[in-house]
């Protein structure tokens, strides 16, 4: 077998990691305008008061601003067939709760879409990437408040009247599950807005990991991210029944360290926990019975889940399962935050694998494992499969003679697309790919431009300085020549 005649080979970005033009045309502060840069060794801060003398690398971040047609006419030279990008909530509604959208934000949006058209390149477009108004944080407290739903549903609803003849492919959240990680830090800021009333008016910078919260207001948040997505379905299939409406789970495959059955029950819990919650209530429309466990364990009220809502849930479900898949972890269930842990932060029990390599920032390399995920699942949904995000994170070298050679990211996805291959040929109903960060930008994790993933490099430091210019890396006509024989030419 081979990949579907019509597969969906392409790049991912994010607006906070690629746009910059933080303040310009109307758009005002966003969760990611306030954090730091950091590096593999030095934790991201936040500090929600700027800081003139600070860098904040969403400020301007590669300034795709105003380079989007350039770097949309390489992703077609590249041959892409999609492009995934997110819509920055605060370019549309600058606080998130104005009467009105800001009509420059959305013309931004209208423009870029108009130029991916131009190039034969369909869009794939997440609502919300991390990129919630500030205004949402200190006014609502995220999505601890119902009203953020509504909210929420209305900004979807703008976006999917202005481009419902532009765009057909839709995700509501990115990597919804990124709270059931672990309590507090980068999960309930990023992916729920979430803070406490301290934390928001600090004047120093605060370890994401410090950040406070409790797991009654985490799961009270996240399940109102479910009735939002939920409603947006909905709202989104009456505006255009062609629609396809998918959600983003942020998926660490995980294995036991041993066959010690303490090993593998562990593992099992914390897989179905941070990986399957999320994809039961958006794919199957309801909670699993082992949810209801967890907040009966953790003493969290579960009132919040109202029948009204679970019809919502019920009524909205997905159309397709996506994910990002970059390393598996082991489990060890004598292990507790042990220092041999991932830095992902997929579990308190993690350790490192020994059969298997890992990249300079301590993520394990495991092609195989993405193929055992695709499969695990098209089992447990029987949904299409999209995989969003994938790639190598890797210190790359401009040449003097202006090339940049980078064989290993080259190795790294011709591994990944191989197993991609050979779980359709298992039978797997997968219908695209989009590398991650097909174009180098800023590092969620660590805020580094230095942690490159792009196909094309840019010239954009860690200080903030550089040219803006982009080149084309060795992976860039590596992949130009994958997707041109539809994933049959790797070597």
């Amino acid at each position: 077998m081979s990949f579907p005649k019509n597969f969906l080979w392409g790049g991912a970005v994010a607006a906070n990691q690629c746009e910059g033009a933080y303040l310009e045309d109307g758009k005002l502060l966003s969760v990611p305008d306030m954090l730091l840069g950091g590096d593999v060794n030095t934790p991201r801060t936040f500090l929600p008061a700027s800081d003139p003398d600070a860098f904040y690398p969403s400020h301007e971040a590669i300034d795709f601003y105003h380079h989007y047609k350039e770097d949309i006419a390489l992703f077609g030279e590249m041959g892409f067939k999609c492009f995934r990008l997110s819509i920055n909530w605060g370019r549309i509604f600058p606080n998130g709760d104005d009467e009105t959208p800001n009509e420059a934000g959305l013309k931004f949006y209208d423009d870029v879409f108009d130029e991916c058209k131009k190039h034969g390149i369909e869009p794939l477009v997440t609502l919300c990437h991390y990129e919630i108004p500030w205004n949402i944080v200190t006014k609502y407290h995220g999505f601890s408040n119902r009203k953020v739903i509504d909210l929420f549903v209305k900004y979807a609803v703008t976006c999917f009247e202005r481009y419902k003849d532009k765009v057909k492919y839709w995700l509501t959240f990115n990597e919804i599950n990124i709270p059931c990680m672990g309590e507090g830090g980068i999960g309930n800021l990023y992916g729920l807005g979430l803070m406490a009333d301290e934390d928001i008016k600090a004047t120093s910078p605060i370890k994401l990991s410090d950040l406070k919260s409790d797991p009654q207001s985490t799961f009270e948040a996240l399940h109102n991210e479910f009735v939002a997505s939920a409603l947006a379905v909905q709202k989104g299939h009456e505006i255009n029944p062609d629609f396809m409406i998918g959600n983003m789970i942020a998926h660490v495959t995980l294995y036991p360290l041993t066959p010690n059955p303490k090993d593998v029950f562990v593992c099992y819990n914390e897989d179905n926990f941070k990986n399957n919650i999320c994809g039961d209530v958006q794919i199957r429309g309801e909670y699993p019975t082992f949810a209801y466990r967890y907040f009966k364990d953790h003493g969290i009220d579960v009132s919040f889940i109202t029948e009204e809502d679970k019809d919502i849930i019920k009524n909205g479900t997905v159309d397709f399962y996506t994910f990002s898949y970059y390393m598996t972890n082991c489990v060890d269930s004598t292990v507790h935050n042990d220092t041999s842990k991932s830095l992902d932060g997929s579990s308190e029990h993690s350790v490192k694998n020994p059969f298997i390599k890992e990249s300079d920032w301590g993520w394990a390399i495991d092609p195989e494992g993405l193929r055992y995920a695709l499969n695990t699942f098209y089992e447990r949904y029987e949904k299409p499969l999209f995989i969003v995000e994938n790639g190598f994170g890797a210190i790359d070298v401009k040449e003097e003679d202006g090339s940049c050679h980078d064989p290993y990211r080259i190795d790294y996805l011709r591994a990944h697309i191989k197993e991609m291959k050979k779980a359709v040929d298992d039978g797997v109903e997968l219908f695209g790919y989009t590398a991650w960060g097909c174009i180098d930008l800023v590092s969620a994790t660590t805020g580094e431009m230095r942690k490159r993933y792009g196909q094309i490099y840019v010239n954009k430091h860690d200080d903030g300085t550089g040219t803006m210019e982009r080149i084309r890396k060795d992976s860039f006509y590596w992949y130009k020549k994958v997707i041109a024989s539809n994933g049959e030419d790797l070597a």
